[in-house]
């Protein structure tokens, strides 16, 4: 029986994201890291997605994205693809990086994706490789909360929006926002 298609469309918000296959190690240094996000830059641009959240794990990764022309499918298969078989054939490997197909949560509200944007930077403290997200080097946060110049395909001015007109203020305000999530 095939798989429900898809509920990504133009113009939607999503929280994606990708495990490796048995949960295994996905990025084993510092240059998976660093080449998956020059892949990821080339589809944010080929695919005009706006990034508002970012983190990769050691065996996954989380976007929260919007699709202003749609093409997520497209865009995360072609992301996926590209880094399984660069990846496979650095580190001498065989079989499937991944596992599933990407998990997909639709947003619908400006709350949810602040919610998500913030679930998204914390996963790194919640799995406790870190006590504070500015510790995490593989996410947005950094970038997010100003301690770091904002990569080209971080939705910066669009995600501090979403806390304040006043983009000083939006920085303090989604710090905040960031810091009651490790209150709970």
């Amino acid at each position: 029986m095939p798989r429900p298609p898809r509920t990504a469309y133009p113009g939607g918000f999503f929280h994606v994201g990708t495990r490796g296959n048995s949960r295994c190690r996905v990025f084993l240094d510092a240059t998976d890291y660093k080449v998956f996000l020059l892949m990821l830059d080339r589809s944010e641009r080929k695919y005009n997605w706006r990034i508002y959240s970012w983190c990769l794990m050691t065996t996954h990764y989380h976007l929260v994205a919007a699709t202003p022309d749609g093409g997520l499918s497209q865009g995360m298969c072609e992301l996926n693809g590209s880094f399984a078989r660069w990846s496979n054939l650095r580190h001498e490997r065989e079989d499937h990086l991944f596992g599933k197909r990407f998990g997909c949560t639709e947003i619908l509200t400006n709350e949810q994706l602040q919610e998500a944007c913030r679930y998204v930077v914390l996963n790194p403290v919640r799995a406790r490789m870190c006590e504070d997200p500015a510790e995490w080097r593989w996410s947005g946060y950094r970038a997010s909360a100003g301690f770091d110049e904002a990569p080209p395909y971080l939705a910066l001015g669009e995600l501090l929006a979403l806390f304040s007109v006043d983009p000083s203020r939006a920085v303090s305000l989604y710090r905040d926002f960031i810091d009651q999530g490790l209150a709970s």
